[in-house]
């Protein structure tokens, strides 16, 4: 479940199962492998859920789309309604693949297209139920997955402000357990559509709910930026092989791109640390070695008097600081200091 100061990683499968329960457990099998960071030998969580989406084709579609041709190399039928009747799961497979998801430590996210889908729950209980952008303003349903009671993220990819207020209000009449993901439905979505600064948005607007990120850019550094602007989840297309036929497969992360998206995020989620400003210990040997003393310009003599003139800054860091200049200036060598060298303490009575 999702818990404070712990990004929430969503990998969904969608339809990029092509039809096929073993594919779609091949692409859980890959999310919950374990990711290492070598340099710093960091063990690091991996995903926390997968996402599934169960349509029911007779609310899906009107029929004259449903009966069109689809001439098309990512086609698995002749019509459209044929190509979506091939990729569409059973109940039972979807439990399926749920049963394998919580084996392999997962939660399980599971997008509900239409009413009718919600029989899908006499078999299981979804950890959250995810809303598909189109459906934000369809309050019918909003109405039936919040009577359940299950957790409900909401993603805003063809919503305003007016829809998700819409939506919101139709939720909380049942409970407040909401998460909202900002969601460009643009496949891919081009580097000046994104604003990510909608996240701050939704965050300072909508603070009593958890605020996170649906991605469709190509590439993985839009997830690790809008963790380190607040993103508390993400979620991101995966697929076992970015070649197969299918229309989300190229737009997926494969398996090297699922290992460094999630190793970037558990190690950005690390660099955000406290907001304070100090010396972190790891870098105390450094400031010895690198940082300036207070040091000679020439061989300054046992007994002479330490002049500014006959000083200036060299490194290592723990002699005399220039703020500490008064100390120095003014003294009488104890001994003999050579030139180019560190005064310390010692050297002056």
């Amino acid at each position: 479940m999702i818990t404070k100061g712990e990004t929430y990683i969503i990998g969904e499968i969608g339809q990029n199962h092509n039809g096929s329960v073993d594919i779609a457990k091949l692409i859980v099998e890959l999310v919950s492998r374990p990711v290492k960071e070598e340099m710093f030998n960091l063990e690091l969580k991996p995903m926390n859920a997968v996402k599934m989406t169960k349509r029911d084709l007779n609310e899906e579609l009107a029929n004259s789309q449903m009966n069109q041709i689809y001439d098309s190399p990512n086609s698995f039928g002749k019509t459209y309604g044929e190509h979506r009747a091939y990729l569409e799961l059973s109940n039972e497979e979807h439990f399926e693949v749920y049963k394998y998801a919580k084996e392999r430590g997962l939660d399980f996210v599971e997008t509900l297209c239409a009413i009718g889908c919600l029989s899908i729950l006499k078999l299981f209980t979804p950890d959250y139920l995810k809303v598909a952008s189109r459906d934000l303003t369809n309050l019918p349903l909003l109405q039936a997955l919040a009577e359940t009671k299950i957790p409900i993220i909401l993603s805003t990819g063809m919503a305003g402000k007016k829809e998700l207020d819409n939506a919101l209000d139709v939720i909380t009449k049942y409970h407040s357990n909401i998460s909202i993901l900002h969601c460009v439905s643009q496949y891919p979505t081009a580097p000046d559509n994104l604003n990510l600064r909608t996240i701050t948005y939704l965050k300072k607007n909508y603070p009593q709910y958890t605020i996170g990120f649906s991605d469709h850019t190509v590439g993985i550094a839009a997830p690790v930026t809008a963790v380190g602007m607040g993103a508390e989840i993400i979620e991101k297309h995966v697929t076992i092989d970015r070649h197969m036929k299918g229309t989300d497969q190229k737009g997926s992360l494969g398996p090297d791109g699922v290992n460094r998206m999630i190793r970037d995020i558990r190690v950005a989620e690390r660099w955000m640390g406290k907001e304070d400003m100090y010396i972190d210990k790891s870098v105390e040997s450094s400031k010895i070695k690198l940082e300036r003393s207070i040091a000679t310009k020439r061989v300054i003599k046992q007994g002479e008097e330490i002049k500014l003139e006959d000083l200036h800054m060299l490194s290592p860091g723990d002699g005399f600081k220039w703020s500490q200049i008064a100390e120095v200036v003014g003294k009488t060598a104890k001994v003999d200091i050579p030139k180019n060298e560190v005064i310390y303490p010692t050297y002056l009575q």
